[in-house]
């Protein structure tokens, strides 16, 4: 990172706590990032795709406007059982995304609900 900005590590580190900044590989988009993430969400917790109940996506970059994100994720991991929708609030969408499904799940209509916070800004 330090060589997009012309700066030092430490310079970086100290001021922000930034360590590392990943970049997406060419052609990858939002979805593939996300779908990957979810897979190794589901195989380090041993969770199968059928207990999913919803998928909320917190993305500026969708990689489309329609399909939403989420409802690819779901056809990627054969969720057959959720639903989705993707929320687009920049910074705070994610936290919007984590309440969201708080909610949902505090009000007993979903049991496991996946947030994903992801861009392809790089």
């Amino acid at each position: 990172m330090e060589k997009l900005v012309k700066t030092s590590d430490e310079w970086i580190r100290t001021r922000t706590g930034i360590r590392e900044r990943r970049m997406v590989q060419n052609g990858q988009a939002t979805v593939d990032m996300s779908t990957n993430a979810v897979r190794d969400l589901m195989e380090n917790y041993d969770l199968s795709p059928e207990e999913i109940d919803a998928i909320i996506v917190a993305t500026v970059t969708p990689d489309m406007i329609l399909p939403c994100s989420a409802a690819l994720i779901q056809n990627n991991i054969n969720a057959i059982n959720a639903w989705g929708y993707d929320l687009s609030a920049a910074c705070s969408g994610f936290l919007f995304g984590l309440e969201s499904g708080a909610a949902l799940i505090e009000s007993g209509r979903c049991r496991k609900v996946i947030v994903i916070g992801a861009d392809t800004m790089s």
